[in-house]
């Protein structure tokens, strides 16, 4: 074969090899296929490089042909991309662009997501969304922080535990000593005379305050102090505010009486009901009608002391509730009492005391608050 031909089958051969190459290439970049452009902006690309693949779903589907500087500091970079025609049947307008990385040192490449079935297709030109990338850097620094901060915890718990080991050894040594029946507990603890004694005080204790509230009880009946308790309308203090309530229902009454305490009570210092026959016509009505709650509502003057005014109103309420409960058949549950105090209004200590009667609704909404 002479020089003349080997000459020529090597360049035909280098045509050959040549044209494949540019068609591979070609085929990579996309030159000998349609596309359409499609725009993104980042606030940054680095290690992005134009020809760099555009990716969807995995997929190579175009080359980043241009990345365009911003005209003002506040701008965004443009990313031009160059993407295969057919791919208008994925990408919509409400596609989104990233840059990513192969692998965890790879190359940078965009990736555009799908779009939704219902959104507009792109048109040649158009600019969809950038997603800022995922910057390792930032990633690696914060993973360094969370590392300080775990040793950190790891430090206070070395910490914590120092202190529970040296709490238990105390309390080893407490527990030791106790059982050694040193001090008032070990002795407690290790000498059965003396908790057989300290539990014979206790008993002698609690039967001299039953005792003292024995006496208490007679000395209310005595003949020297019944009068006392007599004059001022009521023995027991611990029940004045037993049935009381804080404020009236919500409401509306149903009836109200209204009575001057000088006309109800004996003096106007005092709870001895003089002439509980005025409220007969209040134990009358609650006999014959349906009702929820009846509070029975006391004030005094504004003459006296804030505190004894006070208690006197609890009293005077009191003194009529039970009036009202032995004398009629009455639910006494039913039967509130509010001492309201002094009554600014009021030129005397006399005072004045309503009975306010609701409807049931009142009773069940009260029930309510209580629970």
């Amino acid at each position: 074969m002479s020089s003349t031909v080997r000459l020529g089958a090597f360049i035909l051969l280098a045509l050959i090899v040549f044209g494949v190459m540019v068609f591979l290439i070609g085929g990579k970049q996309f030159i000998f296929k349609r596309t359409y452009r499609l725009n993104a902006p980042f606030n940054t690309v680095a290690g992005l490089e134009e020809g760099a693949p555009v990716r969807a779903g995995g997929v190579r589907i175009g080359t980043v042909e241009k990345i365009n500087l911003p005209h003002q500091p506040d701008d965004q970079v443009t990313v031009e991309m160059a993407l295969e025609q057919a791919t208008r049947e994925v990408i919509k307008k409400d596609s989104a662009a990233s840059i990513e990385t192969e692998g965890l040192l790879g190359n940078k490449y965009v990736a555009v997501s799908f779009g939704s079935t219902e959104a507009e297709p792109v048109r040649d030109g158009d600019t969809i969304a950038g997603r800022p990338p995922l910057d390792y850097s930032d990633l690696a620094k914060h993973a360094g922080e969370v590392i300080d901060s775990a040793k950190e915890a790891i430090d206070a718990s070395k910490v914590a535990i120092a202190n529970v080991t040296q709490a238990s050894d105390y309390l080893r040594a407490i527990t030791g000593k106790i059982n050694d029946g040193q001090g008032t507990i070990g002795a407690l603890v290790n000498d059965r005379s003396m908790y057989s004694g300290l539990q014979s005080t206790v008993a002698k204790a609690q039967a001299g305050v039953t005792s003292f509230n024995e006496d208490m009880e007679a000395l209310k009946h005595n003949f020297f102090l019944k009068g006392f308790f007599k004059s001022r309308g009521y023995f027991d203090s611990s029940q004045l505010t037993a049935h009381t309530v804080s404020k009236l229902p919500d409401q509306s009454p149903l009836k109200q009486f209204v009575f001057d305490g000088k006309d109800l009570f004996e003096k106007p210092d005092k709870a001895k009901l003089g002439k509980e026959k005025l409220l007969n016509q209040v134990g009358a009505y609650l006999e014959s009608n349906p009702y929820g709650v009846a509070v029975v509502v006391a004030n005094t003057g504004a003459m006296g002391e804030k505190e004894a005014n006070l208690k006197l109103s609890q009293a005077r309420a009191m003194v009529v509730r039970q009036y009202l409960a032995q004398k009629y058949r009455v639910d006494d549950s039913r039967i509130k009492t509010m001492g309201a105090g002094e009554d600014a209004k009021a030129t005397d200590k006399g005072g004045r005391v309503a009975v306010v009667v609701y409807p049931a609704a009142s009773h069940t909404a009260m029930q309510a608050k209580n629970r």
